[in-house]
């Protein structure tokens, strides 16, 4: 992402980006980070036969929460979607 920013020429934009939204840049890049790290443990731990399927499963999980709680439309294709993964 940084790639982009340097290479693109937009540099002079970093400043008109608000406190806040750089508070959540943080936070995503922490929790991020955090994500990897604990799956990294987990795939020491136990078996990837287990621990992969979990992890793919959140993609599932955070589509039905959209669906639930941030009113998502739910249409055949995201259904289909969260479906085949």
């Amino acid at each position: 992402t940084w790639g982009i920013v340097l290479f693109g020429q937009h540099v002079s934009e970093i400043r008109e980006i608000p406190r806040h939204a750089w508070l959540f840049l943080v936070l995503s890049g922490v929790a991020t980070g955090l994500s990897w790290l604990f799956y990294f443990k987990a795939l020491q731990t136990g078996d990837v036969s287990r621990v992969a399927p979990i992890d793919k499963l959140s993609v599932v999980i955070t589509i039905c929460l959209s669906f639930l709680f941030l009113k998502e439309p739910v249409s055949l294709r995201v259904v289909a979607g969260a479906l085949l993964i």
